[in-house]
């Protein structure tokens, strides 16, 4: 008989109520991950996303890093222990070099890099204590290559988070714990549209018309993502540790042929 290999993941996925963290806990169920809790900041969204898919769901603030290292705790109480970490969650306010403040700046270093360093701290130290593997999976953005200007304390969050997905990965080899990241392009998430609606006036057509000028006719999509997710958490990726992946169809460094 043939073994999933997800049959024994204990997940717990940060920012896993929508989109693509939703995604990955969908992807990892359908590989045999029976034991997934999701964390968000929104309780109604969470425990719905959470009933739909037959996992848990524990409210978090990841821009508090008390709520992260209390995620963490609680999951491990309730699934026993913590072997997949997705950090999934982030901020994406807009913002350019010439109009950031320093109170936006805070709010975006806090959620999107240091809630996950403390996230990915505390599944290590639980894991280094009970003696087992574990493997995590940092969401970034191909802003870690520059972003657009109006990118500014997004892009610098992400690349941030970027180093401290090697740095941990380093870290933690000597425990078995791997850490590794993946740079999503722009995606099709129900974020995403929200964003485009707020931040740029975008109407109904806004997807149509953006995927119909991209070389493959698509945003990412969250399922093709999710695909490497999985693969990077479970035993096929085999000692794959710190590496950072381009998940999108544009080439960083590429220029007009």
């Amino acid at each position: 008989m043939t073994t999933l290999p997800h049959s024994q993941t204990a997940a717990l996925i940060i920012g896993g109520t929508q989109g693509l963290g939703l995604a990955i806990a969908e992807r990892l169920m359908m590989e045999g991950c029976g034991q997934i809790v999701l964390a968000g900041r929104d309780a109604t969204k969470g425990e719905a996303a959470a009933a739909g898919i037959g996992a848990t769901f524990v409210q978090t603030d990841l821009a508090d890093p008390a709520s992260v290292i209390a995620a963490v705790d609680t999951a491990a109480a309730r699934m026993g222990r913590v072997t997949a970490l997705v950090n999934a969650g982030a901020m994406t306010d807009r913002g350019s070099v010439l109009e950031t403040t320093p109170d936006l700046w805070d709010q975006m270093m806090n959620t999107n890099a240091r809630g996950p360093f403390f996230a990915i701290q505390r599944m290590a130290q639980r894991a280094i204590e009970a003696g087992h593997e574990a493997t995590a999976v940092n969401i970034l953005s191909m802003v870690v290559h520059c972003g657009q200007s109006f990118l500014a304390p997004y892009s610098a969050s992400k690349a941030a988070l970027a180093n401290v997905t090697r740095n941990a990965a380093q870290a933690l080899k000597t425990h078995r714990i791997r850490v590794n990241g993946i740079n999503c392009g722009w995606m099709d998430t129900p974020g995403e549209d929200a964003v485009q609606r707020k931040y740029h006036g975008a109407g109904d057509d806004w997807l149509a018309q953006a995927e119909a000028g991209l070389p493959f006719g698509m945003l990412v999509k969250p399922a093709h993502v999710a695909g490497l997710a999985s693969y990077m958490l479970g035993p096929g990726s085999g000692v794959m540790t710190g590496a950072l992946v381009d998940f999108d169809q544009n080439i960083a460094g590429a220029y007009p042929e």
